[in-house]
């Protein structure tokens, strides 16, 4: 049986990629220090023979017992809120942690793919963003901490598989959605979602012509599943091309809901990326790959998740408290 370590995964991405690779036969190894994960996306796991959960932080010391086939790294904060709030760690799991994971997978000779992410164009001057574009990236910005510690993660994943020869893999991450997002996180969906369902405006920040590609889950792990199993070492683009601006995103959500909120417009934050659409050429060709689940589709299963979830939840309109994790 393979062993696969999946770090980050207590959170959205994470803990689908758990059931994927559970569901494939692996014996699965699931880390999170629960910064912005949540336990009870994987307590359906604990249960199983095949699956172990280590609470730790990866920026310390990582050691996992026994052998290890596979590493999947996607520990970090995901969300502008997020990160705004705990840049210091965002920018240590992107560096110290990936440092970390990559010495483990050295010493155990297992392949690790790491999550990259979309941002690495920052607020990109081509259009659709290729793998060879280099990016417009604010490095002092209030986005940097993000952006660069995934621009690093790229640079030392490539040297650890040049100098070391380790067997790396890089996807880079396009807007993804469905359930098990924390309803109160700062992304689009959600926020659109949680107004909706409570009776309150829908915001949007800028003019609303800030386009967005939404890929579903399903099709964000098939992908990475996919890009683990190849031969290719360079990053690839995994995401939906189906680009929507946010205002017509918006009413969307008011038809998909059924509710008749009005759309607010506060100031766009800064460095906010007015583009952001794949060209998954290279998915295509090396992976076979392209998104299957349309929008309209993955939306419903994403608003009935979250029509699911308790009054408690879906009133909890205070972002996470990150107090006790600074330092």
């Amino acid at each position: 049986m393979k062993r696969i370590l999946i770090t980050g995964a207590a959170g959205f991405l994470g803990s689908h990629l758990c059931d994927r690779f559970i569901k494939e036969g692996y014996f699965v190894i699931g880390m999170d220090n629960l910064i912005t994960g949540d336990l009870k996306n994987i307590e359906h796991l604990f249960k199983l023979e095949h699956f172990e959960f280590y609470h730790h932080d990866i920026t310390k010391f990582v050691h996992v017992p026994g052998n290890l086939d596979y590493i999947l790294h996607f520990a970090s904060p995901a969300s502008p809120i997020d990160y705004l709030k705990i840049p210091i760690q965002t920018l240590k799991v992107g560096s110290l942690g990936t440092h970390n994971l990559l010495g483990l997978a050295r010493v155990k000779k297992a392949r690790i793919l790491i999550a990259s992410t979309s941002e690495v164009y920052g607020d990109p001057l081509v259009h659709p963003q290729t793998e060879e574009y280099y990016g417009n990236v604010n490095t002092i910005g209030p986005r940097g901490v993000y952006d660069e510690a995934k621009r690093f993660q790229e640079s030392i994943t490539m040297a650890y598989h040049t100098f070391h020869g380790v067997e790396t893999r890089i996807v880079r991450i396009f807007n993804t959605y469905g359930p098990r997002m924390r309803l109160n996180d700062g992304r689009v969906i959600p926020a659109f979602i949680g107004q909706a369902i409570r009776g309150e405006d829908l915001t949007i920040f800028g003019d609303g012509m800030q386009t967005r590609s939404f890929c579903y889950v399903d099709d964000q792990v098939e992908g990475i599943f996919r890009l683990l199993h190849s031969d290719y070492v360079y990053p690839v683009n995994i995401g939906n091309p189906d680009e929507i601006t946010i205002k017509d995103f918006a009413d969307e959500i008011i038809k998909l809901t059924g509710t008749n909120q009005k759309v607010v417009y506060h100031p766009l934050p800064i460095n906010d990326p007015l583009q952001r659409q794949p060209d998954i050429t290279k998915a295509k060709n090396l992976l076979g790959w392209e998104a299957k689940v349309g929008r309209a589709e993955g939306m419903k299963i994403t608003y009935d998740y979250f029509k699911s979830l308790s009054k408690e939840e879906l009133s909890k309109e205070e972002h996470k408290d990150f107090s006790k994790y600074i330092f």
